[in-house]
Order: C-alpha cells, then structure tokens, then sequence
C-alpha cells in the first residue's frame, strides 16, 4: 500500500494533480455541483443496504 499512496502524492504534486485539485475545489464550490454531489452519494448508499 505505500507505493500506492506515494504514487498519489507525486500526482498530486504534478501540474495535472494540480489543476485536478483546483477543478474539484471549484467545483466543490459551486452549490449546484454540491447538490449533484450528494443525490449521487445518496443513490450510492442506498444500494449497498
């Protein structure tokens, strides 16, 4: 497992991980996204039980 988390950071690290992480931030903070986000999650959850 830590190679897995290392491969991670150095993602993360990297120009591409970086906008990824802008992007979601964005994202995060759009309040339509948001509600997306969470009907998503919802339906997701409610399949495993």
């Amino acid at each position: 497992m830590p190679g897995i988390i290392n491969r991670i950071k150095q993602y993360a690290s990297s120009p591409q991980g970086r906008r990824t992480i802008a992007q979601a931030r964005r994202a995060a903070s759009d309040p339509r996204k948001r509600s997306q986000a969470k009907q998503l999650l919802g339906r997701l959850r409610g399949r495993r039980h």
